[in-house]
């Protein structure tokens, strides 16, 4: 729990504090790249730490997460301009990359199907505590001090949660000898970057139709192709393609890349909408953001009551069609910006993602033995990593092009607001995606899974 609040105020602190660091470092155009950066970074080490966890353990594991989150926030507190602080958000990145997946591992080990229903409660409790403070301490420092100690607060959080899982954690590994893809870690990492780099940075730095534009997309592209050639011949694959081989994990997959990027497109321009469009304080546009991740514990905490009873499909789609009402619901806010309205949107798009997230991992997670539990999980965080990385990518280039088109610049509170209201449209539309990927999920109940080999294919309960 100590270890996920790291990973949990980082989702919401930052947001409320971009319009202190572009008046401060300047680059509006640059600032989608410190949430984009930070999961890249992230998703791209997943898979590594993912199949580190089930090879060495979790524990070393997680310490180096915590590390490396450690350094990049001491380093980002005293970032000089954007670009130093978008290479320090990298090294986050890299530190998230192993807190958030490995917590959940080691939860799917302490914990059966049964008792991670109640056991979600207990996380589910720390992001919504984090929904609050998260915001509210970015809205203080941003207002009242400086936005680096949104970074510094990191050291003591990070320092504990080390001395507490060193202290307490204790578990045993079979020491067996590995080889790491660390190839195709670092073929997935270049080809991903030249990816997001291509969607940042067209009709920016280059015109879509350009040879800089089409060549990065192009070699993107061909990377991720070579990619998937060298995981089909890897001994012990980063990624491994069995994984998408199986209905259940490849919808399941699909559905946290949705999520990914549905929350991106909130978390990050919902603060700098309600700023610089209704004239918001960053305490009190941070707290109407804050309502989207306090919605999302509430629902999930209850999620296990859910499908225990209906199926863990039935209960994604329950959660999808309330997230799609929320998500419609901020579109219609924004053509008259309003932190309450928008706080009741945030809100009800949480509580349907609770009921869409949780439920859809365990599912996945309880389809495998513990000796897969941690590739698989890391896919999942990988997808999400990879939805929200996308989602940030694509939504800062529909903002930035909508601006610059209405010639009124980037502090104009009118084309912020025409660009945002596109943001959340793009929102909906990525709801109703996800939810049309979510159709293809296998109807699994819980006595399918519980007690399933991780040979078993998603043939199990076919109706």
């Amino acid at each position: 729990m100590l270890s996920t609040a790291l990973v949990a105020i980082e989702s919401t602190i930052l947001a409320t504090a971009v319009p202190s660091i572009v008046a401060d470092l300047g680059g509006f155009s640059q600032f989608p790249w410190l949430f984009s950066i930070f999961l890249l970074a992230q998703a791209v080490s997943v898979p590594v730490y993912a199949k580190l966890a089930d090879t060495v353990g979790r524990k070393p594991i997680m310490l180096v997460g915590i590390g490396a989150f450690l350094v990049g926030s001491i380093l980002a507190g005293f970032a000089w301009d954007m670009t130093s602080l978008i290479v320090f958000r990298a090294i986050q990145g890299l530190g998230a990359g192993a807190v958030l997946p490995v917590s959940i591992t080691i939860t799917g080990d302490l914990y059966s199907v049964r008792e991670r229903a109640r056991v979600q409660g207990y996380i589910a409790s720390v992001w919504a505590a984090s929904s609050v403070i998260g915001p509210s301490l970015g809205g203080l420092f941003a207002e009242y001090a400086s936005w680096r100690w949104i970074f510094f607060v990191n050291i003591p959080l990070c320092l504990i949660a080390a001395w507490m899982l060193i202290r307490n954690y204790h578990e045993k590994v079979e020491r067996q000898r590995h080889r790491i893809d660390f190839g195709g870690a670092l073929v997935l990492t270049v080809g991903l970057t030249l990816l997001i780099l291509a969607v940042l940075e067209g009709g920016q730095a280059w015109a879509w139709n350009s040879w800089q534009s089409i060549g990065a997309f192009a070699l993107a592209a061909a990377l991720l192709a070579v990619f998937v050639l060298i995981e089909r011949r890897a001994a012990e694959p980063v990624l491994p393609l069995w994984l998408f081989s199986r209905r259940l994990l490849l919808t399941t997959s699909l559905i946290s890349f949705g999520v990914g990027a549905v929350l991106i497109g909130l978390t990050s321009y919902v603060p700098t909408f309600l700023e610089m469009s209704a004239g918001a304080s960053p305490l009190v546009s941070g707290l109407s953001v804050a309502a989207l991740t306090l919605g999302w514990p509430i629902s999930a905490s209850q999620s296990g009551r859910l499908f225990l009873r209906i199926g863990f499909r039935n209960t994604a789609f329950i959660g999808l069609g309330i997230a799609l009402v929320g998500t419609a619901g901020l579109v219609a806010a924004s053509l008259v910006p309003n932190p309450i309205t928008s706080a009741l949107a945030c809100f009800i798009v949480g509580l349907g993602l609770g009921l869409v997230a949780s439920p859809t991992l365990i599912a996945a997670q309880s389809s495998v033995a513990w000796s897969d539990r941690g590739v698989v999980t890391g896919a999942n965080m990988f997808l999400r990593s990879m939805g929200s990385a996308v989602g940030v990518a694509v939504f800062g280039a529909v903002a930035n092009g909508i601006i610059d088109r209405s010639g009124l610049g980037e502090q104009s509170g009118a084309a912020i607001q025409a660009a945002t209201t596109a943001v959340f449209i793009g929102v909906v539309i990525a709801t109703v995606a996800t939810f049309a990927g979510a159709i293809g999920m296998p109807r699994v109940h819980v006595d399918d899974v519980e007690h399933r080999p991780s040979e078993t294919s998603d043939a199990v309960n076919p109706a």
